[in-house]
């Protein structure tokens, strides 16, 4: 879901927000608070992960037929068209922000977001949980 914009911060890394869901979302659910997302400034970029919707069922009596899942569909995100293929349970908010001030704030109005828009409940957490330089393994198959 990340449009991966260019590490242009020198190796530091920048705050992240993870929130996890209670509950698995509806892709209404997921499309109000990613479009809820885009209006906040100082959010860099945003991941999403959860449960796998695959195009084509893959275990069982009907393996290799189309999985027609009705979460499984495209949403309309900040103007465009997305793929949802995931019951999403985790979003991982990279911040680009100068202070403890301006983080401050943008949490609060991410927490905002997720309170109106998440019925079931969520943990909201502020560090680093992806990576922001390469590491040993990047290196491995070379």
């Amino acid at each position: 879901m990340s449009s991966n914009p260019p590490a242009e911060y020198a190796g530091v890394p920048l705050p992240e927000v993870r929130i996890t869901t209670n509950r698995l979302l509806s892709a209404e659910t997921t499309e109000k608070v990613l479009n809820a997302f885009e209006e906040i400034e100082h959010i860099r970029q945003i991941n999403v992960s959860g449960e796998s919707l695959p195009s084509k069922i893959n275990s069982g009596p009907n393996k290799g037929l189309d999985n027609n899942h009705t979460q499984r569909r495209f949403v309309k995100i900040g103007g465009k068209e997305v793929e949802l293929t995931k019951l999403v349970g985790y979003f991982f908010i990279e911040l680009d922000v100068e202070d403890d001030k301006v983080l401050e704030e943008t949490v609060g109005k991410i927490k905002a977001v997720c309170d109106e828009n998440i019925e079931h409940g969520f943990n909201l957490e502020i560090g680093r949980y992806s990576k922001y330089r390469p590491t040993l393994n990047d290196y491995r198959g070379v």
